[in-house]
């Protein structure tokens, strides 16, 4: 199975003037978590910003509504393409400990998105053990939260 098989196609993107209300709006609209951040009129992936990025990054930090994504945004994020294999896609998710991961073409411009839940959702994806390893790998906590 491709990642292709499983992805959310054209999810909703935004930019990184776009602010963090825009980005929760969307993302509330939208029923997702994470919405990739895109160059201008190209959709060119050069990051993402997530429901914990807003709370974490914005509202824990003291900063309002009208933040720009850019300040919240994780830069460079992991993505795969559409033809990779699924088994991939999960080794991209426990090795960065991402729960999403966006799909981009050759030229990096976002076509879709694959979530932790769309692998659990579709059966021939993966079965209940590999997803459970997944999932279980990516909550790792991280060496700093560890200590």
């Amino acid at each position: 199975m491709k990642a292709q098989d499983v992805m959310t196609a054209d999810p909703a993107c935004c930019t990184p003037e776009s602010t963090a209300r825009e980005a929760a709006r969307m993302m509330r609209d939208n029923d997702c978590g994470c919405v990739p951040v895109v160059e201008g009129g190209s959709k060119r992936v050069i990051g993402v910003v997530t429901d914990r990025d807003i709370a974490c990054r914005c509202v824990a930090e003291g900063k309002g509504a009208e933040t720009p994504v850019r300040e919240l945004m994780t830069k460079d994020p992991q993505c795969c393409h559409p033809g990779d294999d699924i088994a991939a896609v999960e080794q991209t998710m426990m090795q960065a400990q991402v729960r999403r991961v966006p799909v981009v073409d050759a030229k990096g411009n976002c076509v879709g998105m694959i979530a932790q839940a769309d692998l659990a959702l579709n059966d021939k994806a993966a079965n209940d053990s590999e997803i459970g390893r997944v999932v279980e790998r990516i909550s790792e906590p991280s060496g700093a939260a560890r200590a």
